[in-house]
């Protein structure tokens, strides 16, 4: 077996504790009480601004009154300048020292909340630590509480931002992004529109097809590869996507697929997603899944199962999406994709610049 990349993680961190199953929410109650006790404090709570009107669904939370609420809007995927806003708005509250960071979301919201307990114990912007382990202090305690199951940022060391002034997508990639507790309460995920649960739960999936397709290979990182795309295609394949037994297996199958990315990489959609996500503003999930549609000649059989799954659970993804753009957005296009070096390294080895070149690319764009 070649090992062809090499992460630079020779000591993997996972996850410290984490509670699962039905109604596991309620012990977020419990878990923080314990903070507030033993350290003082109050507690940042980051959540999806979906739940400011379905709040139905988190009302097994305590409010205390000295804790921060703030709705995290997901509009948008996460930029620089927003947690940099957030982390503002934190400082800016009166109260004593914040004893933790709870994240009550999707992929998006989950990483604000890495990021934001990170910044909020380290000193300068979110955009000085785009790049790998460039945190030198712990973050600020953190809870991860997943509503949606697939992006995996429950359980990486990385949280994914946008730097509008460079057009770079990177993460804060970092030992100390990783959460020290997540609460695992697949009834979370049952208010998801299904469009969404689907695009996220195929995150999860193209991870692992990525990382198993790749030259970077890790017995360990396969092994969690191999179990969540095996999880995966049984929701998937069902016809039933979102019952409660489904809802349970996907939730695994993404914490799974987040641990096997800690010591593997992506590998061809990733990048394309990412321009497709810097350059026309789309949100991850769906971006992976528009690129995932015109990859049958780079992943030929994930392609065809990828294409069954649409079927069996009657999903659409959008198409076109790149008719009309000019010469100077193909360009963007280009750039934003090709600046993912070390995931097409591992996709393409190290001519893929000669297989993506300018034409290539803005062919792969054209069909999407």
């Amino acid at each position: 077996m070649t090992v062809a990349l090499d992460t630079g993680i020779k000591n993997a961190r996972n996850v410290s504790r984490f509670v699962f199953g039905a109604g596991a929410v309620e012990s977020i109650n419990e878990l923080l009480s314990r903070r507030r006790d033993k350290y003082g404090g109050h507690v940042i709570l980051l959540v999806d601004e979906y739940f400011k009107d379905n709040y139905q669904s988190l009302d097994k939370i305590e409010r205390h009154q000295q804790d921060q609420w703030i709705y995290v809007s997901t509009k948008y995927e996460p930029t620089t300048d927003a947690i940099d806003s957030i982390c503002h708005q934190v400082k800016k509250a009166q109260g004593i020292k914040a004893c933790g960071v709870v994240g009550i979301g999707g992929g998006s919201t989950l990483d604000t909340a890495k990021c934001v307990s990170n910044l909020l114990t380290n000193h300068g912007n979110a955009s000085d630590y785009q790049g790998w382990d460039l945190v030198s202090m712990p973050g600020l305690y953190k809870i991860g509480v997943p509503t949606l199951s697939g992006t995996g940022s429950e359980a990486t060391r990385t949280c994914v931002m946008t730097n509008k002034s460079t057009g770079l997508k990177l993460g804060m990639n970092s030992e100390y992004t990783v959460f020290d507790q997540l609460i695992l309460d697949p009834d979370l995920t049952s208010t998801a529109p299904p469009n969404q649960y689907f695009f996220s739960g195929m995150d999860c999936w193209i991870h692992c097809v990525e990382a198993l397709s790749g030259a970077y290979r890790n017995p360990v990182g396969d092994a969690f590869s191999r179990q969540a795309l095996g999880l995966c295609r049984e929701v998937f394949g069902s016809g039933e996507m979102m019952s409660g037994y489904n809802r349970e297996k996907l939730m695994v199958a993404s914490y799974l697929g987040g641990s096997a990315i800690a010591m593997s990489y992506v590998g061809l959609v990733h990048p394309f997603s990412a321009g497709l996500s810097v350059v026309l503003g789309m949100h991850h999930c769906i971006a992976n899944c528009i690129v995932m549609a015109s990859m049958k000649d780079f992943y030929p059989e994930p392609y065809r199962e990828f294409m069954d799954f649409l079927k069996v659970n009657d999903i659409n993804i959008p198409h076109g999406v790149c008719e009309d753009l000019s010469d100077d957005e193909f360009e963007a296009l280009y750039r934003a994709t090709i600046v993912h070096e070390k995931p097409l390294l591992n996709a393409l080895g190290s001519r893929f610049s000669e297989v993506l070149n300018r034409g290539r690319v803005r062919q792969i764009f054209e069909a999407m």
